[in-house]
């Protein structure tokens, strides 16, 4: 989401920037700004399409100039809240990516020091804060600002009377593109491959200034450091996919980053989260469709093992049809895209229940937003490929953020929230230990390959999970797949289990752990091929299943996270194997808008 460029050179300054965007528009945006130095500062910004920014501009001269994409966090789709944003003075126009988290008090200082907002945006904070600190040095200014800043940030920023681009990254990617007698800067190296392929990536604390003449890097104490130029022999479509070879891919890496970004701002704040009623929760209904349901089965195990409240989970597109019953006074709505019309309608239909509506999704300004009572927003970023993947995990995260402020509320199990904060700390971490184990998936993957049908089995927590794992293998492999809670195998499924069809066990540690071994045994004793997902150190697995898994231990409350994302990669490479289309599945679309 979001993405910034910068040119410093001798080229139509208002082409270079416009195309250099358009580069990054599979990001997500819903708004376009440039600000161009030619003797002054020339700002343009609209809310829509870049295309929309350039029909209203004029010609451009200039040789200095930054730009942006914005996908609305802080404020609503609109011009007035579009990058770049201007100093009171108009000498500095700053442009950003990432959230400031202390924005709030920033900006009551800077008020009472009399300085006016014109935007609900924290980036306006910032280009204030960095012209209070300004003596005509750039540079300094930056630097200085920036120790009054707490949160994730990649800038860019230009003054009236320089031919200097200053930039800053902190947890957000900033790359810098090296020509001759031009550089360039931006979010992604595809905003610049047209033009280099000469990059320097910036890292976390870096400053850099470019000109251009050069480009100079300084590192977290001020000093000068020298970096020489990455290649890049990307091209310009693969650049986009970031090396990946599919979108689908490129987001089960991103996931580390999806749950990062979703925590940041409601971890630390979980208890005062304003996004529930304050009166007393005696039960509760989840709504969504497809994998947002999954995610909200999820959410209904932990709920009721933090606080105790019963949970419903409901198909959206049955909820509106279902007779009113007994009044419900919080319903949670899960919609990746906001714009899911059967979750609309059922939104719509729990409010005239006379029901406290809360919404989770990860599009700012969608429909969903606008129709709740409240919104906890998941920060995974744009997802292009079809089948859900950081979507779903931020939802789960999401789930757990809901579960925590419930527990508050309800006054069950303040060491469990403790124990909650501290494991979903590490769990970036832990679900990037998955990710380095790509390849035993890829192997797995084999197993499926000539299979017609595949079921998945769980408990607790993780029977969801799997139903999930089900969805994705039939969404982007084509085979029949099928999720059952382990226990309902002997009611029928174990009339279909053969050598020709596969079993996927989640058998990680939990109070049904031995269940599932039995369950699996029943498995094994009928000729269906097993391949058992556990946790490091595993040894009951290597007498009954034929194929394993390891995964890295976690908490087994986040068990269905780091599980949810090998499955990911094991529908995927099953696909891969298969030689599908898995970006984009026959028949299915990303975002469901009719009924």
């Amino acid at each position: 989401m979001c993405g910034i460029v910068g040119y410093a050179g001798s080229r139509n300054i208002s082409e270079v920037l416009l195309q250099s965007l358009k580069r990054l528009e599979y990001r997500g945006y819903d708004s376009a700004g440039i600000a161009v130095v030619n003797g002054s500062l020339e700002v343009f910004k609209e809310k829509g399409d870049i295309d929309s920014l350039e029909r209203k501009l004029p010609p451009l001269n200039g040789n200095v100039g930054i730009g942006h994409t914005r996908w609305a966090t802080c404020g609503p789709p609109s011009r007035e809240n579009a990058h770049p944003f201007v100093s009171q003075d108009n000498n500095i126009a700053l442009v950003h990516n990432g959230i400031i988290e202390n924005h709030i008090q920033l900006r009551r200082d800077l008020e009472k020091e009399g300085y006016s907002f014109t935007s609900e945006t924290d980036t306006e904070v910032l280009v204030h804060l960095i012209s209070k600190y300004y003596d005509g040095d750039l540079h300094k200014a930056v630097r200085r600002a920036l120790r009054d800043v707490r949160g994730t940030y990649a800038i860019a920023a230009v003054e009236a009377h320089s031919e200097q681009i200053v930039v800053a990254r902190n947890e957000n990617p900033l790359v810098l593109g090296i020509g001759v007698s031009e550089n360039f800067v931006a979010s992604d190296v595809t905003a610049m491959l047209e033009y280099t392929s000469d990059v320097v990536y910036l890292l976390d604390g870096e400053t850099a200034i470019v000109s251009p003449t050069g480009v100079s890097v300084y590192g977290p104490d001020g000093n000068v450091i020298y970096r020489p130029p990455s290649k890049v022999d990307w091209s310009v479509e693969e650049a986009r996919k970031g090396g990946f070879e599919h979108y689908m891919l490129k987001e089960i890496f991103e996931q580390p980053h999806a749950i990062s970004e979703t925590l940041v701002g409601y971890l630390g704040e979980m208890e005062e989260l304003n996004i529930i009623p304050h009166s007393k929760l005696d039960s509760m209904k989840i709504l969504a469709c497809g994998t947002s349901y999954n995610a909200g089965m999820v959410g209904k195990y932990i709920i009721e093992e933090l606080t105790g409240i019963p949970v419903q989970v409901e198909l959206a597109s049955e909820y509106r049809y279902s007779k009113r019953t007994n009044h419900c006074p919080l319903v949670v709505l899960i919609s990746q895209s906001g714009e899911t019309a059967d979750t609309l309608a059922a939104c719509k239909e729990a409010k005239s229940r006379g029901s406290f509506t809360l919404a989770i999704t990860n599009v700012v300004g969608s429909s969903i937003t606008r129709e709740a009572d409240a919104v906890l927003m998941t920060h995974a970023g744009p997802e292009i490929s079809v089948a859900a993947t950081k979507t779903y995990t931020a939802q789960l995260v999401a789930m757990y953020i809901l579960a925590g402020r419930l527990a508050h509320t309800t006054g069950h199990n303040s060491e469990e929230i403790r124990r909650l904060k501290a494991s979903l700390r590490t769990l970036p971490l832990k679900v990037s230990e998955v990710l380095d184990r790509a390849a035993d998936f890829k192997k797995a993957s084999q197993i499926f390959r000539d299979a017609r049908s595949v079921f998945f089995i769980g408990r607790n927590r993780n029977y969801p999970t799997m139903l999930e794992g089900a969805l994705k293998m039939k969404e982007i492999s084509y085979i029949h797949a099928e999720g059952y809670a382990a226990g309902e195998l002997k009611h029928g499924p174990l009339a279909l289990l053969d050598e020709s069809t596969p079993l996927v066990a989640a058998c990680l540690p939990d109070h049904t752990y031995d269940k599932m071994l039995t369950n699996v045994s029943e498995v094994a004793a009928r000729g269906s091929p097993v391949l058992m997902i556990v946790e490091d150190g595993n040894t009951d697995c290597e007498t009954i299943a034929d194929y394993v898994i390891r995964l890295p231990a976690v908490d087994p409350l986040l068990s269905p996270v780091t599980l949810g994302v090998a499955l990911q990669l094991l529908a995927y490479y099953v696909a891969k194997e298969k030689g599908l289309p898995i970006d984009k599945p026959r028949n299915l679309a990303k975002s469901v808008t009719v009924e």
